[in-house]
């Protein structure tokens, strides 16, 4: 398999290494929860390359296919994107309730007035 075939696997690799650093090097939490999402589209796109069959159809029966493509891990990762979306939204909401009890969405300002940092 050529390096080109891979180009899914090289894209899934630098999206989650992108999401990853921006969780781990951010201190902005509007910022964390989109390194989150971040992560999530890279496992999305890994699941979907992976369950891509050369030369597979739509498993609909008919006498001249032979080799089908499984819908499941495509039925999963809707399932997984609607579920994103709504973790997304409640953890905007949570960070504006944040903002509004601290004044602030970083997380070093909040640990400061929390007294967890001198």
């Amino acid at each position: 398999m050529s390096v080109l075939g891979l180009f899914n696997y090289w894209i899934v690799i630098v999206l989650m290494m992108l999401g990853f650093y921006v969780v781990i090097a951010q201190g902005n939490l509007v910022k964390k929860i989109f390194g989150l999402n971040i992560f999530q589209v890279s496992v999305f796109l890994l699941y979907i390359s992976m369950a891509k069959v050369d030369g597979g159809t739509a498993p609909i029966l008919a006498p001249h296919i032979s080799l089908y493509s499984n819908p499941l891990p495509h039925v999963l990762i809707l399932t997984a994107i609607v579920v994103g979306v709504a973790t997304m939204a409640l953890g905007l909401a949570l960070v504006v309730r944040i903002k509004r009890a601290y004044g602030t969405i970083e997380e070093d300002e909040i640990a400061a007035i929390e007294g967890e940092l001198p």
